[in-house]
């Protein structure tokens, strides 16, 4: 498959955090099954919003205290946190920022901070939440309507270019705060789990169309399928960062959609 340059996977905005040492991992394996288990007992929601920068708020619990209605400059300023974080957890690791690090980087005190989050945790669920905005939406446009063969190989082809940017170096914006926050923090790993589950779902649905149009065989498991996809992706993602080239990304999905295509009819 043809690879050019293209974007960043996850097109972070540029902050000045260039020189940081890049901090990545991940637990798929567990969050694989857990997604997967999440997929299977219902369908996920379509995201509604297409802003990159306005992450609705989180929903609350009955225990937690009520934030006041937010103000279109207090927006503005939850906004700006939650991306400053974002970027500075995609480069630095999510465990190497500190809150100062976050109000620098966004311009913003520490008022501000406590009067839209109460604490690290739930900064990080809030980015959570952008950075799977971000690579849903741009991966509905290849795979909500996907169902050939070809337009699955044009959506790896599309990831594959877009890591290239950087030779691979940052790895996936979503996968990388699955080791640091997992194994720890509950809430965030199910919400991981709720966004891998709904990615995931993007590839499963689009298998079911081929199956429906019969250029997939009735036998293949889409929801399987679609994990084995999910699963190489991810590890592609982690070797390319190591090695700082997207060449083992290439190897990784070209054998992940070879065991595809053996299910494939004509």
């Amino acid at each position: 498959m043809a690879i050019t340059s293209g974007k960043s996977c996850d097109s972070p905005m540029a902050l000045n955090v260039r020189g940081m040492n890049v901090r990545a991992g991940s637990d798929w394996a567990s969050l694989a099954v857990h997604a997967a288990a999440r997929v299977s007992k219902a369908p996920y929601p379509e995201a509604t919003s297409t802003s990159t920068g306005n992450v609705k708020p989180m929903a609350e619990d009955d225990n937690a205290p009520q934030k006041r209605r937010l103000t279109p400059r207090g927006a503005i300023t939850r906004d700006r946190l939650i991306q400053a974080a974002a970027d500075l957890f995609y480069f630095k690791g999510v465990n190497s920022v500190t809150l100062d690090d976050v109000r620098a980087a966004s311009g913003t005190s520490k008022s501000q901070f406590y009067r839209h989050f109460a604490d690290k945790d739930e900064l990080v669920h809030s980015v959570i939440e952008l950075r799977a905005q971000q690579i849903l939406e741009r991966d509905r446009q290849h795979l909500e309507r996907m169902n050939s063969f070809q337009a699955l190989e044009r959506w790896s082809d599309s990831i594959i270019r877009l890591n290239s940017l950087q030779d691979g170096a940052y790895g996936c914006a979503l996968g990388a705060l699955v080791g640091s926050r997992a194994a720890h923090d509950p809430a965030a790993r199910n919400l991981l789990a709720e966004k891998f589950g709904e990615w995931q779902e993007l590839i499963a649905a689009g298998l079911r169309r081929m199956q429906e149009n019969g250029s997939l065989k009735e036998e293949a498991d889409p929801a399987k399928l679609a994990v084995s996809v999910m699963a190489a992706l991810q590890g592609s993602y982690l070797l390319a960062q190591m090695a700082r080239d997207v060449e083992p990304m290439r190897l990784a999905m070209n054998m992940a959609l070879a065991h595809v295509k053996t299910y494939t009819v004509g």
